[in-house]
């Protein structure tokens, strides 16, 4: 809320109408849909909400017409939908969307200062890029950024595919690394290539095994990417404190309807979903006075807000640190200039004053930069000054103080 210190999430669900009349009739009862929610969008922004989160906007439109088109068995609801089809598929990224987001931007930019709209979108890339032309919405997340293998040509191809389809339409660059809908990176990014997140979910996140510590150290480097990045970064909520997917949930306690309406086929969403921890103590570690509605792990006393906000080394002061240089360093206006070349296993990008390495290699890389760094999401080792495996260095583009070569181990963060 706007002036409030109250923020929360409100979906805006769009009914679906299939109506056994004519043409003219049924898009006559789909317009009145529409202006029903244009007026849910004015109840809120009269109590002054900043914005709003579209969910699934790829789907607010569909052909249920007589006969119902045959999809094959290779359809999916989940992950990227509607590739191919060109907008005409019956039910994912229809061109018809367009038309209801328009109406949305309408409502949104009559007010002062005009509120934010960002899209839930699961269209493919160069689709999605239509959610956010001049007159529909600001953003839509990047999904092609969050589901991108933990590879440095990989991730470039993205970066560099995702800024340029920005620029198409004139809107900021969005990057995500989570969300409510797959496993937390912190987990993620460490499965072996290849491996289906779902399937591993059914394993209790037993087969394969993964490496805590090496989860740990990609999950606060991929920190250190993300919000290197030029355009908006979108945090999840959970993953400033490192979270790990809870990959364990007994069949018992889970809720996701995906688990049922999937017959078991997949565990569902549950494990990125627990409530948040602020507290080493209480029922459900301060998130309210009683127990929360998913068991949280007893690995959350040591994970919470308040445990980690005493630890200068913790994920949370990671991002703490980042995010205030961010405000500082990353010009609205900086464009993205690589140093490393295309088919190296290192990152290393410019973007206003700050300067961004990544080393994804298995071997340590002598760092780039002459200057001290200005954050590491691991400490720096070493007379050569090495960046480790699956770390992430932040520096001044611009210049800064000389540092010595001797052995050092400094804080992941800046000393206020």
């Amino acid at each position: 809320m706007r002036g409030s210190r109250l923020c929360g999430e409100y979906e805006l669900v769009v009914p679906q109408v299939r109506l056994a009349c004519g043409l003219d009739e049924e898009a006559d009862a789909v317009e009145l849909v529409a202006e029903g929610c244009e007026d849910v969008l004015r109840f809120w922004l009269d109590l002054g909400v900043d914005g709003f989160r579209f969910d699934v906007a790829h789907g607010m439109a569909k052909d249920l017409r007589d006969p119902l088109r045959e999809l094959g068995s290779g359809q999916v609801h989940h992950r990227i939908v509607g590739d191919g089809w060109d907008g005409d598929h019956p039910f994912w990224d229809r061109d018809d969307v367009h038309d209801i987001l328009r109406g949305f931007r309408r409502v949104t930019g009559a007010y002062q200062p005009p509120r934010a709209t960002v899209a839930e979108s699961w269209a493919a890339l160069d689709r999605r890029a239509l959610y956010t032309r001049p007159d529909e919405l600001h953003q839509a997340f990047n999904f092609d950024f969050l589901t991108c293998p933990w590879r440095a040509d990989a991730l470039r191809v993205t970066i560099d595919r995702s800024l340029a389809l920005a620029a198409t339409t004139g809107a900021a660059p969005s990057w995500v690394l989570s969300n409510h809908d797959d496993v937390r990176h912190a987990s993620r990014l460490s499965l072996p290539p290849g491996t289906d997140p779902d399937e591993w979910l059914l394993t209790d996140g037993r087969t394969p095994h993964i490496d805590p510590v090496r989860s740990e150290r990609r999950a606060r480097a991929a920190a250190l990417l993300l919000l290197a990045l030029p355009g908006a970064a979108y945090v999840y909520q959970g993953d400033e404190l490192g979270l790990p997917e809870v990959a364990d949930l007994p069949e018992e306690v889970l809720q996701d309807p995906v688990r049922h309406r999937s017959s078991g086929a997949r565990k569902g969403r549950d494990g990125c979903r627990l409530p948040f921890p602020w507290t080493p103590t209480g029922p459900s570690y301060g998130f309210g006075p009683g127990p929360a509605w998913l068991p949280q792990p007893a690995s959350y006393a040591a994970l919470c807000a308040e445990a980690q906000t005493r630890n200068p080394h913790s994920a949370l002061s990671l991002y703490r640190g980042a995010l205030h240089l961010r405000r500082t360093l990353l010009r609205p206006e900086a464009s993205l200039r690589w140093s490393s070349p295309p088919q190296a296993e290192l990152l290393d990008f410019n973007v206003g004053g700050l300067r961004c390495v990544v080393n994804f290699s298995e071997q340590p890389v002598a760092a780039p930069d002459p200057d001290e760094p200005l954050l590491v999401s691991e400490p720096l080792r070493g007379a050569e000054y090495g960046v480790g495996p699956d770390v992430a260095v932040w520096f001044s583009s611009t210049g800064g103080r000389r540092r010595t070569p001797a052995p050092v181990v400094r804080p992941p963060y800046p000393v206020a």
